[in-house]
């Protein structure tokens, strides 16, 4: 059936300054690191683009190694595109990513120029697309100069193949060195994409700091740990989830050992009328910093659960304490 999107889609307001720039985020954005790949069922993929779509998720993050196989995800967004969404292209943000191996050889992984340019016009055969609105380095290279690298990322902004630039997983230094590089070069970042969630905090050491001094926006990947942060490992581990599945990255050991502050979160979460994932998406946009929060999803009913967290994104002050007392005595 050929697809008309959801005249209501922008009827809520979900939409986040990102920075200091133009660009309006959805609150809530749609991954497509898991679930989207050759091993994964194409229809069940293409309904949850497009429900996102008709719910005003209008930002679709990818990478060069999404999948699996690596590149899978991008292929399978192309044929999204191509049968699907080529009509409302310039409603949309599609962002994608360099960073990790792609290719075998010393050109295929990194920071370089050779490898980053390279690798975004591999990302466009992929999607079929003339240019992504943001470009992504995936992660730092101590082995390539940081010059070297946003350099390239300035010249791919200005040759058209990407709109904006964005840096993924850069440590606080990192982040404001090569912000500092890039406004000097005329093509400022626009985006920091990294991993935050209840269980891993790191990025508010410093990071955060780091991005509102420097107007850039933040989109936080994995904010619900993985699956961590929801009710589905209550009861054990199911056999269709991530941590059941050789080639992910969440471990059975893991959330045996995170199960206690699961269920005194969920507790919370309960207390609110939500669901935890719920609750641990609307947490991290607590902090007005966080331009958008990425999520991922296995079926449309998961993305729509995600989306309805937007229902109640408030917390008050006694919320907030008991879940800080919950999450800083999992270090004790």
């Amino acid at each position: 059936m050929n697809y008309s999107a959801d005249e209501t889609r922008y009827d809520r307001k979900i939409y986040r300054r990102c920075g200091e720039s133009g660009i309006q985020l959805p609150a809530i954005s749609l991954g497509l690191w898991h679930n989207f790949g050759h091993i994964d069922d194409y229809q069940n993929s293409r309904s949850i683009a497009l429900r996102a779509f008709d719910l005003g998720i209008t930002h679709f993050d990818l990478a060069n190694n999404y999948g699996p196989p690596p590149g899978s995800a991008e292929e399978n967004f192309g044929r999204m595109m191509r049968e699907d969404l080529r009509k409302y292209r310039d409603e949309m943000i599609i962002s994608t990513k360099a960073g990790y191996l792609m290719w075998p050889g010393p050109y295929g992984d990194g920071g370089s120029r050779k490898y980053l340019i390279a690798s975004l016009d591999q990302s466009l055969k992929r999607m079929g697309l003339d240019y992504v609105d943001i470009f992504y380095h995936h992660r730092p290279d101590s082995t390539t100069p940081i010059d070297e690298t946003m350099s390239t990322l300035s010249h791919i902004v200005r040759s058209g193949k990407a709109l904006y630039i964005g840096l993924s997983n850069y440590t606080p230094d990192l982040t404001r060195q090569a912000a500092i590089m890039l406004k000097k070069m005329g093509t400022p970042c626009l985006i920091h994409q990294p991993r935050y969630n209840m269980l891993d905090r790191w990025a508010e050491n410093g990071l955060l700091q780091v991005l509102e001094n420097e107007r850039i926006g933040c989109i936080a990947y994995s904010p619900l740990a993985q699956g961590l942060l929801t009710n589905r490992y209550q009861n054990g581990i199911p056999a269709d989830s991530r941590a059941s599945k050789p080639h992910g990255f969440l471990k059975e050991d893991r959330v045996e050992e995170t199960l206690p502050i699961i269920r005194k979160l969920e507790e919370i979460a309960q207390s609110r009328g939500q669901s935890l994932a719920q609750m641990a998406l609307v947490w991290i946009l607590r902090d007005p910093v966080v331009s958008s929060v990425l999520i991922g999803a296995s079926s449309v009913g998961q993305l729509e659960d995600s989306f309805n967290a937007l229902n109640n994104k408030n917390f008050r002050s006694d919320e907030l304490e008991r879940i800080d007392k919950i999450l800083k005595a999992k270090y004790k």
